[in-house]
């Protein structure tokens, strides 16, 4: 990782800075951020090709649309709301943050003042006492609809619609409130019991020409702004030109996948293993009137080394895994598909780097590998490769040789 220069080194703009400890890169102005993030992807991928410039935001404050807190009670028996300091249990106080949309940071501040007005506490997970544990709120960039999600320790929810009719008094734009109960001792903020308390219980956006249904337990990128780029990048990657099999490895709710079906891919086919975003996904697919796109549940790597053993080809793999990455088991399934193209979207470039070590030593070349700062002032970084499959050596059956 670059180190930060002590004369790049500026005084932090949020007073939470060394407290909280999630905007890691605040001591920099933004031009140096994307400069320090620019060389750390240089250094990780720069072995393989090119870097393109790190694509930052014009307005890179308020992006996130997606804000949960945590609530508990402080040394003076007062509720407070915030989020963990890092590495710990601990809550910091926070009203408002400066990469937090601003509607979201003020529902949060009246709920806590409706904790006090209805005499209701924050849970406590040692005790099992108390009512609330978090709460999450979402916002549709393109459609403003807002969800808010009140993480409770129990069922038990008392003066319910006083409570959720006072929050809607005050803030009209929310369109659906939603009760999770989380009753265990775990670190996880969602637990798997829902009840919806107002609206449809899911919110809407619309991306990449796209619309989303977005519930509570839903993976949706949290910057539209810059998830546009990226996705947008990831298209002209895919270079679909009517006449693709895609394979949408990881596909969530079908987000990048459904975004390909329309942009011209000859039929998708999406796999994820969870459940809940498959049943999302096709009702995205509903949604969109979107008939050449087909989701599984389903692991990725099985699914794709069986559809290499029926004798089905893919011209095109899409994968976006988590910040752990792949393991080997997956990418050996892309390398049994043997897609032309692999186009990789990545949110850790460590472990990014790893997996296309092991790609490029088994076939593929990078071609083109572009960052963007979907996380500003922090020390993430995403980015998209485009890999494509090199010609096999007729004479011995392999692939030739990488050139280092």
């Amino acid at each position: 990782m670059p180190e930060i220069k002590k004369e790049q080194k500026a005084a932090a703009p949020c007073p939470l800075y060394k407290k909280c400890g999630g905007c890691q890169l605040q001591n920099l102005n933004y031009e140096e951020q994307l400069r320090w993030k620019e060389r750390r992807m240089i250094g990780l991928m720069g072995q393989f090709g090119h870097v393109e410039p790190v694509i930052g935001m014009e307005r890179p404050l308020h992006y996130r649309n997606k804000v949960q807190a945590a609530f508990g009670l402080d040394r003076k028996k007062r509720i407070i709301s915030g989020v963990y300091q890092s590495s710990t249990h601990r809550i910091v106080p926070v009203d408002r943050c400066m990469i937090e949309n601003e509607a979201a940071d003020a529902i949060i501040v009246t709920v806590r003042r409706l904790l006090a007005d209805f005499k209701l506490l924050p849970y406590h997970a040692d005790t099992g006492r108390g009512f609330l544990r978090h709460v999450l709120v979402r916002r549709g960039f393109s459609t403003g609809q807002v969800m808010v999600v009140l993480v409770t320790g129990s069922p038990v929810f008392p003066s319910k619609n006083h409570f959720v009719g006072a929050l809607l008094k005050k803030h009209p734009e929310i369109t659906t409130v939603l009760q999770n109960i989380n009753p265990g001792r775990t670190s996880l903020v969602l637990g798997t019991q829902e009840k919806t308390l107002f609206g449809p219980g899911f919110i809407e956006d619309e991306l990449c020409g796209c619309v989303f249904r977005i519930s509570a337990q839903s993976f949706y990128q949290i910057n539209p702004v810059q998830t546009q780029v990226l996705y947008e990048t990831a298209m002209e990657y895919a270079a679909l030109s009517g006449q693709e099999t895609v394979v949408d490895a990881y596909c969530g709710t079908g987000t990048i996948g459904l975004i390909a079906a329309r942009r011209g891919a000859k039929q998708v086919v999406g796999v994820e293993i969870n459940r809940e975003a498959v049943r999302d996904a096709i009702a995205n697919a509903k949604r969109n009137q979107i008939k050449n796109a087909r989701f599984y549940c389903a692991d990725a790597g099985a699914w794709m080394r069986d559809m290499a053993a029926a004798g089905e080809q893919a011209d095109v793999v899409l994968m976006d895994p988590p910040r752990a990455g792949s393991d080997e088991a997956f990418l050996s399934s892309v390398l049994t598909l043997a897609p032309k193209r692999v186009v990789y979207i990545s949110c850790n470039p460590e472990t990014l780097a790893r997996d296309v070590l092991f790609l490029t030593k088994r076939g593929y070349r990078v071609q083109r590998i572009q960052p963007v700062d979907m996380f500003p002032f922090t020390n993430h970084i995403e980015a998209v490769v485009l890999l494509t499959r090199q010609k096999t050596n007729a004479k011995h059956g392999k692939p030739p040789a990488v050139a280092k």
